[in-house]
């Protein structure tokens, strides 16, 4: 089919249940990570072992530090498969989805082949020594066996989030983390395997998840749209690919920079200032949670809009996610505002770290409105593999919150520091969404 003289046969309405029904489940999906954290903490916090429970700690840092570089194969693999699939061109999403699990695959070997550096470099990184280093090496030698898995688990919610199908990604995080829970129980408290159990459980979530991800994706797959293995190689999609995850990876790379830079300045404050810091963040990790559902959303309808080569669309996903967006960041930071002492106090009985973390409360409760339009943007850009401006624009927005930090930490301290940060996630949407118009009049226009 030429979608190109077919615009009516490929268009599509986008309503408020459209944008719900993919963002809502992804939200939940997300917010079963934070849950799978805690329960991994208390099965080895229960064993009384506080080396093993620094360990484990360690070990899951490294691993999703190392894991997290690697989030490109989800966001290139949503962005082209909601294009194939605006186009209704079943050939290529097979064709995006076998490039992108090949790609999972290559590089979860790869890890798999590193793990042995990666590890040793990993505990000089943190300093570990003696028991610790032990729970860290033995949790992450076990973990690592599930690079590839772990890997093609992105590969495989990226394609399924790209075709709109937001309740089997829920259906996918659901089975990842819930064999992971059960498992890391059983393993590490009834039988007493501790640390190893926890590694052993995470592995298993991980490994199921992705043979029930590649057996509903393929089950769907027709045979008479298979691609021919020159096609899923050809070096002008290949090309592609490799530039929107180069992309994709700098700009994550450059976020993390980031937020390493404001831990890093937030040391100079002291033990209680970094502590009540950390204890805040958890403020805007939540936020996360749900701007990365629209996000989502944002993703899958900008991309099939520019696939199916139909603006209104594109326009009206725009509308109504920035819409359902703010909405929620709003009521999100009226919650932070309201039971934010409460909850500093659930996380933490330090009666100092408790005094900082509600002196610096405000900041961090408008984390969420701040930074709507950049999770926003990142989905819209993603979607419509943009990926080159997205890069540039947060290379500048970055720029911008270095000149922050030097004008306003040594005025006003760790307000100055919440104060930059605030405004680093402004500069990311405000500099995307100026770019909006513009590159998608020129994308709609060159596909007339």
């Amino acid at each position: 089919m030429d979608s190109r003289t077919n615009d009516n046969a490929l268009a599509f309405d986008v309503t408020h249940l459209m944008v719900l029904s993919i963002a809502i489940p992804m939200m939940l999906g997300f917010l079963t990570t934070p849950l799978l954290g805690l329960t991994n903490t208390a099965v080895v916090g229960h064993m009384g072992d506080p080396e093993a429970l620094a360990g484990l700690a360690i070990g899951a840092m490294l691993f999703d530090l190392i894991m997290g570089s690697f989030n490109f194969l989800r966001a290139s693999t949503t962005g082209l498969t909601a294009q194939a699939y605006g186009r209704r061109d079943q050939h290529e999403q097979q064709a995006v989805f076998s490039r992108a699990m090949i790609s999972a695959l290559g590089c979860g070997l790869a890890l798999l082949c590193l793990s042995p550096l990666l590890i040793t470099a990993g505990l000089r990184l943190m300093g570990a020594h003696g028991p610790i280093a032990e729970a860290t090496s033995t949790y992450f030698s076990i973990r690592i066996l599930a690079a590839p898995a772990a890997l093609a688990n992105y590969a495989i919610l990226g394609f399924v989030l790209g075709r709109g199908q937001g309740s089997i990604g829920l259906l996918l995080q659901a089975i990842i983390n819930g064999i992971n829970i059960v498992l890391s129980i059983y393993l590490g408290l009834t039988l007493g395997w501790g640390v190893a159990g926890v590694a052993w459980g995470t592995m298993a979530g991980e490994t199921v998840g992705a043979l029930a991800g590649l057996f509903i994706v393929l089950s769907g797959f027709n045979k008479a749209e298979r691609p021919q293995w020159a096609e899923v190689f050809s070096r002008h999609r290949l090309a592609e690919l490799f530039a929107l995850n180069r992309d994709i990876l700098i700009r994550t790379f450059v976020l993390l920079g980031a937020y390493t830079v404001m831990t890093r300045i937030g040391t100079s404050f002291g033990a209680v200032t970094l502590a009540a810091n950390a204890v805040l963040m958890n403020f805007f990790l939540l936020s996360g949670y749900y701007l990365d559902g629209l996000a989502n959303a944002a993703e899958q309808i900008a991309g099939r809009a520019i696939g199916a080569h139909y603006r209104p669309a594109f326009d009206r996903g725009m509308k109504l996610t920035i819409l359902w967006s703010f909405g929620l960041a709003a009521i999100g930071s009226a919650f932070f505002f309201l039971a934010g002492t409460w909850l500093i106090s659930v996380l933490t009985t330090s009666p100092e770290v408790r005094q900082a973390a509600e002196i610096y409360l405000p900041w961090a409760a408008v984390t969420g409105l701040t930074g709507a339009l950049a999770f926003l943007m990142d989905g819209v850009f993603i979607g419509a593999t943009w990926s080159a401006d997205m890069r540039n624009r947060m290379l500048i927005s970055f720029a911008g919150y270095l000149l922050m930090l030097a004008a306003f930490v040594p005025l006003f301290g760790n307000h100055g520091l919440w104060l930059a940060m605030n405004a680093f996630l402004l500069f990311r949407g405000f500099f995307m969404a100026m770019l909006v118009k513009p590159r998608a009049d020129q994308t709609f226009r060159a596909a007339q």
